[in-house]
C-alpha cells in the first residue's frame, strides 16, 4: 500500500504543468471568467475574445513610451512564430491612446513581423480587467478563463516559460 500511494504521487508530479521560473508570473488559484471582452483591431473593427475559444490567448497590453514595453515586444514577436504553440494567438493590445501611425513606427523600430495592433480605446478592457500599469500580459486557456497574469516585463522566448505555456496548447 505504501508504495501504491508513493507511485501515485510521483505519477502526479511528473504530469504537473511547472510553473517556469520567472518572478513576474501570477497563476490564479481560481480562473477567472470575464463576459464580452472585445477591443479593435487596426481598422477599427471590434474583436471579440470569445471568438477565440479553443485557443490559448495572449493579451499583452502595451504603450509606445513605455520602456519595459520595447524591451519585451521581440521576444512577444518571436513567441508567436514558435512551432511549438501552433494554437496560439497573440493580441498585443495598445492603451497607450497612440495612434495607428505610432504603433507602426513603434512595431517597424522593433522589427515586429508576426504580430498585429490591437487597441482598447476607449480603455474599457483596461478597467475590466482591472490593469495596472503595462506591460500587463494576460493568458487565457483554451475554453476562454484567463489562468495567469504577467505583470511587467519579460522574455517571452525563455525556454522554461514555452516549455509551461505548451502545456496549456
Amino acid at each position: 500500500m505504501r508504495l501504491f500511494i508513493i507511485f501515485i504521487f510521483l505519477l502526479s508530479n511528473s504530469f504537473a504543468k511547472e510553473v517556469p521560473n520567472i518572478k513576474n508570473i501570477v497563476i490564479n488559484e481560481e480562473l477567472k471568467t470575464y463576459k464580452n471582452l472585445a477591443f479593435l483591431d487596426s481598422k477599427q473593427d471590434i474583436v471579440e475574445l470569445n471568438n477565440y475559444e479553443g485557443k490559448l490567448v495572449i493579451l499583452n497590453f502595451w504603450a509606445t513610451w513605455c520602456a519595459p514595453c520595447k524591451k519585451e515586444m521581440p521576444s512577444l514577436d518571436s513567441l508567436k512564430s514558435n512551432k511549438v504553440l501552433d494554437n496560439l494567438e497573440i493580441f498585443p493590445i495598445n492603451i497607450g491612446k497612440d495612434n495607428l501611425k505610432k504603433s507602426q513606427k513603434f512595431f517597424s523600430e522593433l522589427n515586429i513581423k508576426n504580430l498585429d495592433i490591437y487597441f482598447d480605446n476607449p480603455i474599457t478592457l483596461t478597467k475590466e480587467l482591472s490593469l495596472r500599469g503595462v506591460p500587463t500580459t494576460i493568458i487565457f486557456n483554451t475554453k476562454g478563463k484567463e489562468f495567469a497574469r504577467i505583470i511587467g516585463s519579460i522574455d517571452f522566448s525563455d525556454k522554461s516559460f514555452i516549455e509551461w505555456l505548451s502545456n496549456y496548447n
